[in-house]
């Protein structure tokens, strides 16, 4: 797999890769000393490289680096954490 660059992109609020005319996101919103990930994309063509993972990876790390709590809403990231049960320290449950 190629080196991915992400770029954090806050005027949309989104973690992001491009590749080519392609852009992935894992799009946020800052409230109140969290980040809650609301949603990751990636388009068909850039699918199975593991992007979505290293989006996620990358929203922790940046939550961790900035001491913040994390909010997750996002499908894709709450699967991905049960495979990563060590990020849960930082983790607000989602409000019903």
């Amino acid at each position: 797999m190629e080196a991915l660059t992400i770029v954090n992109d806050e005027r949309m609020m989104q973690f992001q890769v491009r590749s080519g005319d392609e852009l992935a996101y894992l799009e946020y919103r800052l409230h109140e000393g969290a980040i809650a990930l609301m949603h990751t994309e990636v388009p068909g063509p850039l699918g199975g490289k593991g992007i979505a993972t290293a989006l996620a990876e990358y929203a922790f790390r940046y939550a961790r680096e900035r001491g913040l709590w994390v909010k997750v809403y996002c499908p894709f990231v709450a699967v991905w954490l049960k495979k990563h049960p060590e990020q849960l320290d930082i983790v607000i449950p989602r409000p019903d």
